[in-house]
């Protein structure tokens, strides 16, 4: 019989019931495995009634208490729907009604959907991810317990993250990359969690220096903010594996990290659809931005035309995906699109079906956004048609540099018609929760 996520966890707890699962950085509290299992049993009883098999969305911030409904939840048999707890209330009754849930958990309270027809899925199916929209609306995805086991195997192979490590737990949880890389790994093997709710930089590296994780997954944002300030380099000594994901990662982030503390950061490249992609095993890649790394154990990347790709591994959807590997597996093409060096490392160049016309000539801008981005300072691009000048384009630069001087720059480069007309620059981009950069705000700093 197939593993699932609750005989999984079953098998950890019995391994070793007293160690420790959970710990909260803010308050000190920590739970063992054998004490969160209960907690489990517990929400079960009390709130399970009639839930096998049935959507729950679950919008709990990430910490002890998503951890005691997530298993509930997990031996009531549901599907469990994470959703960003700060989505606005009337946001997450739309999300639930979409699903067809029976209800969401949602600020510590059940609330039950009134006049929703509750439909029951088919045994295996588990988790739905809710997609980030990034290149159009969030699309809710069904993943069964092997594919998550798969996706948490492949990330802890590749990563090498053990049962005997402890996580950084400040990604939220229920997002792919928190399912990924924390929950999974918790579940599977019993790689425990330091729970962190405040994303401060002197607050992260008190939490580090207190409670001595060895891995810490994160966004370049954070690390922005962590090369930035002074903080004592041994107070992140306990670090053995720095992760970055969720966003491009600026070389000159990943050199001022390693300046201060001593420690390479390694890039992962995945999606909602596929969980782990890629990974730069060695950090040396982050260093000049070369790449995003080789594919993990379990996956497989075949090149088509025009730099799109496909991804194959037992981690990607198949439920409403017709993509099939030739041995079965999920596949699934990424609107990425890129190249694969002799060894097997990943360059994104950007995003598929981006071409405009500029006076009748086709222009990908993704071409243009490549060119700013391979300017030294340069931490991150975003090209578009001009919203005010017919045959023009517009950008927004992350930088400290002047629009002038990159438009002189750019003159080395490029033809003068693919150069921006207008360059808003800026110091970093607005990101959303899940650490992924957020275009409609940075559309909206073209209009400011």
């Amino acid at each position: 019989m197939s593993a699932t996520l609750l005989s999984a966890w079953e098998n950890t707890v019995r391994a070793a019931p007293d160690a420790i699962a959970l710990i909260d950085a803010s308050t000190g509290q920590s739970v063992t495995l054998a004490q969160l299992d209960a907690d489990g049993d517990a929400w079960c009883v009390a709130h399970g009634c009639d839930l096998a098999g049935r959507v729950v969305v679950l919008a709990e911030p990430s910490g002890v208490a998503w951890w005691r409904v997530f298993l509930g939840l997990l031996k009531c048999e549901a599907i469990i729907a994470p959703l960003d707890p700060s989505e606005p209330t009337a946001a997450q009754r739309a999300t639930a009604t979409q699903l067809r849930a029976a209800g969401r958990w949602s600020a510590g309270q059940w609330h039950a959907m009134a006049g929703v027809s509750a439909r029951r899925a088919r045994a295996g199916r588990r988790i739905v991810k809710l997609t980030s929209g990034s290149t159009g609306a969030p699309r809710a995805l069904m993943f069964t317990d092997a594919q998550m086991l798969a996706d948490g195997k492949q990330v802890c192979a590749g990563m090498d993250i053990r049962g005997d490590d402890v996580n950084f737990g400040l990604i939220p949880f229920g997002h792919s990359y928190g399912l990924g890389n924390l929950v999974v790994p918790l579940i599977a093997q019993g790689t425990p969690i330091v729970c962190a709710a405040v994303a401060l930089p002197h607050a992260i590296a008190d939490a580090i220096a207190w409670w001595r994780p060895t891995i810490f997954p994160t966004v370049p944002a954070l690390l922005r903010a962590l090369a930035s300030a002074e903080i004592a380099p041994d107070r992140l000594a306990s670090l053995r594996t720095v992760i970055s994901a969720g966003a491009p990662l600026a070389p000159e982030v990943a050199v001022a990290f390693h300046a201060r503390f001593g420690r390479k950061v390694h890039s992962f490249y995945g999606s909602s659809e596929t969980g782990g992609i890629t990974y730069d095993r060695t950090g040396d890649a982050a260093l000049t931005g070369r790449s995003v790394g080789t594919p993990l154990p379990g996956v497989r990347l075949v090149l088509g035309r025009g730099g799109r790709f496909t991804v194959e591994s037992a981690a990607v959807f198949t439920l409403g995906n017709r993509r099939r590997a030739a041995d079965g597996l999920g596949a699934h093409r990424p609107a990425d699109i890129a190249e694969m060096s002799a060894t097997g490392e990943l360059t994104l160049l950007g995003r598929a079906g981006r071409a405009v016309k500029i006076a009748g000539r086709r222009l990908d801008l993704a071409e243009v956004e490549r060119a700013l981005r391979q300017r030294p300072g340069v931490r991150d691009a975003f090209v578009t048609l001009h919203a005010a000048r017919a045959e023009a384009l517009a950008a927004v630069v992350a930088t400290d540099e002047s629009g002038e001087t990159l438009r002189i720059a750019l003159r080395e480069r490029l033809a003068a018609w693919k150069i921006p007309k207008k360059i808003v620059t800026v110091v970093a981009f607005p990101i959303t929760a899940r650490g992924k950069t957020d275009t409609a705000r940075v559309r909206a700093l073209l209009d400011a």
